[in-house]
């Protein structure tokens, strides 16, 4: 055919489309932010496409997160790029990233266009697009990321060189009626051993050559000389990313540039290689010859380019707003849930997320509990999370506290309540967390008229933060400090778990409900009324069931003063250090499981079985208490019942506590001997001292049997 007598049709082009993972943004942000800052320099950045895989969709040049360079990379910023996937070819791209979007709009887009051309040009020149196929498919990106509003600004180019004149097409048809069935056939089987191969399977542009026989081999471009030895047909093939059964796509006006410039052809028979659920698909797949006129000398001289994507028609940016999904604690949020999720895809269909996310949880006690129970709370989907603690962050804490550094212990140390919470924030900015630094009030810890009142303010506001609270967690390191919180809970029925620690031994437990929890009339008098057996009223719950006790059920004693004339040992908790965690998770697990439970805190204690699987509740057991031993690691529960003569939670207590309020709170706390008085402990141990003696004279008069060992 002569230059002078071009026929068929115009040879048009379906442009390149571009789609961007939300991933790329992030990426993009964190590298911005913690690497980049105001340095404006291009990026290097990889982009995958893949040949079309459906009749109706083209495939686009996507970017992914992983289309950037890590934070950890080194100076060069160059991407990684992902090499013998079949799903998708790696190709070379730069992005200019902008600090304003001024400097967007005002960055020069033609000379930047222009500029990238003039890469892939010298690529064809040198042979290196020969080589590496990928750099003809060379693209630009330019962006600005507001990261305040985590909108982005962004505009794609795939510049394509420019024929002058442009290509002719003719022939142009589906692969399979342009070739013989053999032929098809033989094309369709080297094409799908061609991606196959790791070493071939994302190498976009190649040869084909069909024999005599109609045998069809798929080779790398640098085989051309081969090709021509040896074949009947030769193909250049490229994976094409277009649908569109009259259209080649985009990467093809590069590729007839390089066949142009490289071999001087002026007749190509192209092969648009396209697939279908992952193989050749040789109705999909085109074919066409191309006829190329090109005046003398356009060798010396850089093409025009053009490649600007267009938006809807226009050539202007586009911009995607991720406010929602791509603020940080948005994220975390996400990222939080994603494991809790995926146990009610299986494993907990039954898990109710809005429970534990709106539960309010009051935790006393900001030290090596209280930090561990704080963690095991977030990461159960808790986000409302109160610490009360008066103490400090002393220089012995951090290593066994989980929530404090070395920076919370200097200068005095700071309060443990607004520090915890301070780094409660820090690991998950979307948790809901308050400090309170205050003491509360203690029996056997005498108050002076001077400190009355600021005693009972302290009543007052620890009686106002649990009523605010929907669960209660007793984690101090003395006894008598959960003596006031286990009373307020059981007058106004809160979930109360406690955690106590020996030095390798653990008591979990959650209280009972209270003495008046099946009485919804308040006032003293109708709960006496109903009550004919006042036993039966603080031990039985409405239902005739024995009330489950709480922390002081078991005692025989008032609490009282626990630290004074104490050796340092005996005042400080000294446990192994495995041991907190263990019960921390212990006592949220507990939580968990009362909040899921359908008869909630008034649920029997359950005990542990060898059956797996046992219990009717997909949370399994509900214990009462849990008693463990790290020297023998052992764990055993335990059910223990309510006490007529709790100094805590007993139906005398609480009633005394309605009638007299604060008054009743004073005396309790200055008079050590007042709350068993109250309870009969004080006759109790008179009894049993009483039967001691009696026995002591009994075997003093039968001492001729006694026999000594």
């Amino acid at each position: 055919m002569a230059e002078h007598e071009p026929k068929g049709s115009l040879l048009q082009f379906a442009p390149m489309q571009s789609s961007v993972d939300e991933g790329f943004w992030h990426r993009l942000s964190s590298l911005k932010l913690n690497k980049l800052g105001i340095d404006d320099s291009p990026i290097p950045i990889t982009g995958f496409y893949a040949p079309c895989s459906h009749s109706q969709v083209s495939n686009h040049l996507t970017l992914l997160a992983e289309s950037l360079p890590s934070e950890s990379s080194e100076a060069s910023l160059a991407p990684e790029p992902s090499r013998g996937n079949r799903n998708r070819c790696s190709v070379p791209g730069i992005l200019y990233n902008t600090n304003t979007v001024e400097s967007f709009h005002a960055l020069d887009k033609h000379n930047l266009l222009k500029e990238e051309a003039r890469k892939i040009w010298d690529d064809i020149q040198t042979g290196k697009a020969v080589e590496d196929s990928a750099v003809l498919s060379r693209f630009l990106l330019i962006s600005f990321a507001d990261l305040k509003k985590w909108n982005f600004h962004y505009w794609f180019a795939f510049p394509a060189l420019m024929l002058d004149p442009p290509a002719n097409v003719v022939n142009l048809k589906p692969a399979s009626q342009w070739l013989s069935l053999e032929e098809a056939e033989s094309l369709s089987t080297a094409c799908n051993e061609w991606r196959s191969s790791r070493s071939t399977a994302d190498v976009p542009f190649f040869l084909v050559s069909i024999d005599s026989n109609s045998r069809a081999t798929v080779r790398h471009l640098k085989d051309w000389e081969a090709c021509q030895s040896d074949a009947q047909k030769i193909l250049f093939g490229f994976y094409d990313p277009c649908h569109l059964p009259n259209n080649p796509g985009w990467p093809l006006r590069n590729f007839l540039a390089l066949i142009s410039a490289r071999w001087n052809l002026k007749t190509v028979q192209f092969f648009c290689y396209r697939e279908n659920r992952g193989f050749a698909d040789m109705g999909l797949s085109i074919i066409g010859e191309a006829l190329i006129t090109v005046p003398q000398g356009w060798r010396d001289n850089i093409p025009n380019a053009v490649g600007w994507e267009l938006n809807k028609g226009r050539k202007i940016s586009r911009c995607i707003r991720l406010a929602q999904s791509m603020d940080p604690t948005r994220l975390a949020v996400s990222a939080a849930d994603l494991n809790l999720k995926l146990m009610r895809w299986r494993a907990l269909p039954s898990l109710n997320l809005s429970i534990l996310s709106s539960v309010k949880c009051l935790l006393l006690g900001a030290g090596t509990l209280g930090c561990q129970v704080a963690r095991m709370l977030m990461a159960w989907g808790v986000r409302k999370i109160t610490l009360l603690d008066n103490g400090r962050v002393a220089m012995s804490n951090p290593l066994r506290q989980s929530l404090y550094t070395l920076d919370d212990c200097l200068n005095g140390g700071n309060f443990k309540a607004t520090a915890a919470v301070e780094s409660l924030k820090r690991i998950f900015p979307a948790v809901e967390a308050e400090g309170v630094v205050m003491a509360i009030p203690m029996p056997g810890h005498p108050v002076t008229s001077q400190e009355k009142d600021a005693v009972l303010e302290d009543c007052r506001h620890l009686r106002d933060l649990i009523d605010a609270h929907d669960a209660v967690f007793l984690l101090t390191d003395t006894r008598e400090s959960r003596w006031l919180p286990s009373l307020l809970c059981a007058n106004t029925n809160k979930i109360t778990i406690t955690a106590a620690l020996g030095f390798d031994s653990f008591l979990v437990m959650r209280h009972g409900a209270g003495p008046f929890s099946h009485i919804h009339d308040n006032n003293v008098e109708t709960a006496n009324a109903l009550s004919a057996d006042m036993h039966n009223l603080c031990v039985n719950d409405a239902n005739g069931k024995q009330r489950l006790g709480c922390y002081f059920c078991n005692d025989v004693v008032a609490p009282t003063d626990s630290t004074s004339n104490r050796t340092l040992d005996q005042q400080c908790t000294v446990t192994r250090p495995g041991l907190a965690p263990i019960a921390s998770s212990l006592a949220v697990e507990l939580l968990v499981g009362i909040l899921h439970h359908p008869e909630g805190i008034l649920a029997e204690g359950e005990i542990n079985s060898s059956v797996i699987g046992s219990s009717d509740q997909p949370l399994g057991i509900l214990p009462h208490q849990i008693r463990g031993s790290l020297s023998l690691f052992s764990q055993m529960t335990l059910v223990g019942h309510s006490s007529s003569s709790c100094t805590a939670c007993s139906h005398k207590i609480v009633s005394e506590y309605r009638e007299r309020g604060e008054e009743f709170i004073l005396q309790a706390i200055n008079h050590p001997t007042y709350l068993e008085d109250l309870t009969g402990l004080t006759e109790l141990m008179k009894s049993a001292t009483s039967f001691s003696l009696d026995w002591d004279k009994e075997i003093d008069d039968d001492d001729d049997d006694c026999v000594e060992i």
